[in-house]
């Protein structure tokens, strides 16, 4: 099996037998993370500790809710404004916020409603298919106000090219290490994800070997 060190070291390949004994000497646990890999790649790590902060990250991320963020507009405001008003609705999106657009009417403008419509039509059209609608236009006394949320899908994948093109600035050598330091880590959730379950055949079951 190959052997990946306690501090993300490669160790080499070696018998399982000697990788245990090198976990065992610096008090961690074996732990297979690539069963389908040729050959196997296993970890030593502390791996109660490694399920403990597992368990505090999966809480972290179901912590944070939805929170209403409202952008505020007049009939009359011009391109460069809404610009930075569009870019505070995209941050909060992307940031899993629902989002309030209203548009803010003050004495005669209030004839000219429609222009406020028009205002709030071109936001949607503006933040693409970023923002989707979930309650349409209405007027609420001399505001008129829309609430739009994310496309979940939109986020993942406009999150993901961020990712790649930060990769692509990088340093060749260092982007190398941060996608093999990144397929480590899923390899090593995966292994958890694999233990937390109930597995369907012994065979399957991956555990600490210390």
């Amino acid at each position: 099996m190959r052997v990946i060190g306690a501090d993300g070291e490669q160790l080499g390949v070696m018998p399982p037998e000697e990788a245990i004994v090198i976990a065992r000497e610096s008090g961690l646990d074996l732990v297979e993370v690539a069963a389908n890999s040729r050959p196997p790649v296993c970890r030593i790590m502390d791996y109660g500790k490694f399920k403990y902060e597992q368990k505090k990250k999966n809480s972290s991320k179901k912590s944070h809710s939805a929170t209403l963020k409202e952008v505020k507009l007049r009939p009359g405001t011009d391109q460069h404004d809404l610009n930075f008003k569009l870019n505070n609705a995209r941050k909060f999106l992307m940031e899993g916020d629902k989002v309030k657009v209203t548009v803010m009417f003050r004495g005669r403008e209030m004839v000219h409603t429609y222009r406020g419509r028009e205002q709030l039509k071109s936001v949607l059209e503006q933040l693409g298919p970023l923002a989707k609608l979930e309650s349409s236009p209405r007027m609420e006394g001399r505001f008129m106000s829309m609430i739009l949320v994310a496309d979940r899908e939109v986020v993942a994948e406009t999150k993901r090219e961020a990712e790649q093109e930060a990769a692509r600035k990088t340093d060749p050598d260092e982007a190398a290490n941060e996608a093999e330091a990144e397929t480590e880590t899923e390899a090593v959730e995966q292994a958890a994800s694999e233990v937390q379950s109930e597995p369907s055949d012994a065979s399957e079951e991956v555990a600490p070997s210390s």
